[in-house]
């Protein structure tokens, strides 16, 4: 495998710094060629400097001059804006884009990469919710790879490697449950930010733990699975699996179902996005069947977590209705980060939002930014 060359859009969070630790492994074969960052100067100037980048983009304009003084005198090109990150990784010396930015942020610089035809390694969830036709479109017109990072769709996509081309007929895609899957409603009403915030199973960014604590997130994977796998939302069904071993199953016509299994490590997907085809050696915990007691499954609770409910109806709709999903999801999830609201308020919001919105059929990318920019003021004026 020749080495590879990565630019990865938010490495200061959770999915970038776990790319990063992929990279400390295998240095022989992956090399780190541009950071994005946000507002995270201290994070970014520290893995500048130990990974020895070309060029480093922080989005924040008013962080340029900590950053510039920092790098520059090392040899490390520094960049500011997100118009910034969109020309870079378009370069020749970019191999796989890592997009990992939270939210609808990362919409732009990841279509630039794939206009460019680069093989992106897919996080940003928002990017698929928000604009799934445009993005698979250009992929496909571009010949630009997608290959996914989330646990879930990369559980699928490795799934159908082995499906040698026969019919899937549907996706199993599991939730741990977030949480609170076995708190009662009225006491979910009633959590907080910092309880929302433990994940049992997975360390991920507060705004996706938030979304897997309401299941939101589940809802956009479902989405994401639709543009991805090319199948119909009803072919797509949600099951809870609380031990995160099964990651996802695919099932074929004769019933025979396929699932790919591990331990709950995010750097599983990241790396095997990185290094396809190829699977490499990854130091961490190895699944111990003789350590699992069991398994459970059971259908999720939709009066509970009503978000689910809100991503299928926007996806069925259809046009500009997962944009709107996801731009009011986003503004309340931070009203919620910042305790201006309660845990229901989050889903309520979404609705209204959806409910009130100006429907657009077949969406341009205009469209699609000026309704992610009308939904999002509505959605903090309600918080």
């Amino acid at each position: 495998m020749d080495k590879r060359r990565i630019a990865i859009l938010g490495s200061t969070g959770s999915i970038g710094r776990q790319t990063l630790d992929v990279v400390r492994q295998h240095p022989d074969l992956f090399e780190v060629e541009l950071l994005t960052a946000n507002t995270s100067s201290e994070t970014l100037i520290a893995q500048a400097i130990e990974f020895d980048v070309n060029s480093v983009v922080i989005c924040s304009e008013d962080k340029y001059r900590e950053v510039a003084e920092a790098l520059q005198p090392k040899g490390v090109k520094v960049f500011a804006g997100i118009e910034s990150a969109c020309e870079l990784v378009a370069a020749s010396s970019v191999d796989i884009v890592v997009a990992a930015m939270v939210g609808f942020s990362g919409l732009r610089p990841t279509l630039a990469a794939i206009a460019a035809g680069k093989t992106i390694a897919l996080a940003n969830k928002e990017t698929l919710v928000a604009a799934g036709e445009i993005v698979t479109e250009t992929a496909l017109r571009c010949n630009a790879r997608i290959l996914p990072v989330d646990s879930e769709h990369s559980a699928i996509f490795q799934c159908l490697l082995a499906a040698q081309g026969n019919t899937v007929t549907r996706l199993h895609l599991t939730a741990s449950g977030g949480p609170f899957r076995s708190w009662e409603r009225e006491k979910i009403a009633e959590a907080k930010a910092e309880q929302a915030l433990r994940h049992p199973n997975w360390t991920m960014g507060a705004k996706i733990t938030i979304d897997s604590a309401t299941m939101m997130n589940k809802g956009f994977e479902l989405i994401e699975a639709k543009w991805l796998f090319g199948l119909a939302p009803d072919d797509i069904h949600i099951i809870v699996h609380p031990e995160s071993v099964i990651h996802s199953m695919v099932e074929f016509e004769d019933g025979a179902v396929i699932a790919q299994l591990g331990c709950p490590d995010m750097r599983l997907p990241i790396q095997f996005a990185l290094s396809f085809p190829r699977r490499l050696s990854l130091e961490g915990r190895k699944l111990d069947f003789a350590s699992l007691a069991s398994m459970t499954f059971f259908e999720p609770d939709r009066e509970k977590f009503p978000a689910l409910e809100l991503a299928v109806g926007a996806i069925k709709r259809g046009g500009n209705a997962p944009c709107a999903l996801n731009a009011a999801n986003e503004a309340a999830v931070s009203a919620y980060l910042a305790g201006k609201i309660g845990f229901y308020d989050i889903s309520d919001i979404v609705r209204k939002c959806l409910d009130g919105m100006d429907f657009v059929a077949r969406p341009t990318l205009d469209d699609i930014f000026a309704t992610h920019r009308e939904i999002f003021s509505r959605a903090e004026k309600m918080c």
